[in-house]
């Protein structure tokens, strides 16, 4: 039997759902050109009044927003409510200059909640149900989102954030949570420190994974599964938006349930900008239709996913379902004019026996040539192993990469735990190239 937060809304008949959405489009339009000075001059130089826009079919008529204009207008110039209405500010880790700044109303504080304990509960969550939450807490909306959807839905939260692993191993075994909440790479590091101090993560409490906050592929999901024997689900959302909680996968692992009564999807071709097909792949844009301190149209999140508006099989929601991101459009590498994903290398990796789950893309220009370098960890065995069998390892592992990428790649084997692990996302490019 399926289990819903807001039944009402989560199997809602889709032409109502598309009622409701146009309804807060149209409220939203007004909203950001009365109180929000860029969209007002965004609007004004492409000729649009709010008074254009009649239902989502208008969409297109509007313009994107980027994460370089919320950069250009740090830290408090997007707001469309003044400082005093602000209840929490949070911050995006940028790998260079300023970091992108969102900030939140009591209201939207409560809307997060909202969303987030319908995540939990899609998940399979049930009332009562303690998390161990492992995302990080502070500026990163990981760990308080993950917070705030617990305590709106009834789940006894730990609060340990990330880091302090042998710590919160001996915590999952004292408190017998039932779910874990953290990114899925630091989930294989919990379980290799577990494995050290001398506990098999499959006979611990665990029965649900909610993995984030980074792209994993089906092959670290089925790893993972594996070695902790729970049920890995991965959650989706990004700080720009609202944090996680914007869309999630039900036990089904057919797609993740986009909240679209809040947050309304669109997948569009990432060079044209015009809507794809459904199904097929092209870069998430989201439009947030009810938040209030920073609300975002056509918000580009340069994530690459597909969308169905098929009625779930599995769970029966009727809200739209993304695939899991299967790479972004500023991760993607371009060597020697072959689009190369890291996802699609990890798909291949953690097929071979031997592989652990552990790699590094590194990216160099020897010459006037880019050369790409897989270096990724084997287990003991294989360093044990004769000469001939690394080498038939390698070969194996080479031809494998390069029969998806159609690209001749270089790989490094190395030891276990010589790649550094991250207690947050982990990092999976290293560019050497001079620019």
């Amino acid at each position: 039997m399926s289990i819903y937060y807001q039944k009402d809304i989560e199997t809602m008949d889709p032409e109502k759902l598309r009622d409701l959405q146009s309804k807060r489009l149209c409220e939203l339009v007004k909203y950001v050109y009365s109180r929000q000075h860029f969209y007002q001059s965004k609007f004004d130089e492409i000729g649009i009044k709010p008074s254009d826009i009649k239902s989502v079919d208008d969409i297109k008529k509007l313009p994107f927003t980027t994460k370089d204009d919320l950069r250009e207008n740090y830290p408090f110039k997007l707001l469309a409510v003044s400082l005093s209405e602000v209840a929490e500010i949070h911050a995006s880790s940028g790998t260079t200059g300023k970091p992108t700044v969102v900030a939140y109303t009591n209201n939207d504080l409560k809307l997060w909640g909202e969303v987030m304990a319908r995540a939990i509960v899609c998940a399979g969550g049930r009332k009562g149900d303690i998390i161990h939450n492992g995302y990080g807490y502070g500026l990163f909306t990981g760990g308080l989102g993950v917070h705030y959807g617990a305590l709106t839905g009834g789940f006894p939260v730990v609060p340990v954030s990330s880091g302090a692993t042998k710590r919160q191993i001996m915590l999952i075994q004292d408190f017998k949570p039932r779910i874990l909440t953290c990114t899925p790479s630091y989930s294989l590091h919990m379980a290799e420190e577990a494995k050290e101090m001398g506990v098999d993560p499959r006979e611990l409490s665990l029965e649900i994974g909610i993995f984030g906050a980074e792209p994993w592929s089906q092959s670290m999901r089925k790893e993972i599964e594996k070695i902790w024997g729970l049920k890995a689900l991965d959650i989706y959302g990004l700080s720009e938006i609202i944090g996680p909680g914007v869309a999630m996968e039900c036990p089904g692992q057919d797609g993740l349930h986009i909240f679209a009564d809040h947050f309304f999807p669109e997948v569009i071709n990432p060079a044209t900008g015009e809507h794809v097909k459904e199904g097929e792949d092209g870069e998430l844009v989201i439009t947030t239709l009810t938040k209030e301190a920073l609300p975002l149209i056509r918000y580009r999140t340069r994530d690459i996913v597909s969308i169905n508006y098929s009625v779930c099989p599995h769970c029966g929601r009727t809200l739209p379902r993304i695939s899991k991101v299967k790479g972004r459009t500023d991760d993607m590498l371009i060597i020697r004019g072959v689009n190369v994903f890291p996802s699609q290398i990890e798909e291949v990796l953690l097929k071979i026996e031997g592989v652990e789950p552990h790699y590094v893309l590194e990216v160099d220009r020897i010459g006037s040539l880019d050369q790409l370098t897989v270096v990724v960890e084997v287990n003991e065995t294989i360093f044990s192993d004769e000469v001939k069998e690394i080498e038939r390892l390698e070969t194996k592992i080479k031809r494998e990469i390069e029969s998806i990428l159609n690209l001749r790649v270089n790989l490094r084997l190395v030891e276990p735990k010589t790649i550094e692990r991250s207690m947050g996302k982990a990092k999976r490019i290293i560019d050497k190239r001079i620019n």
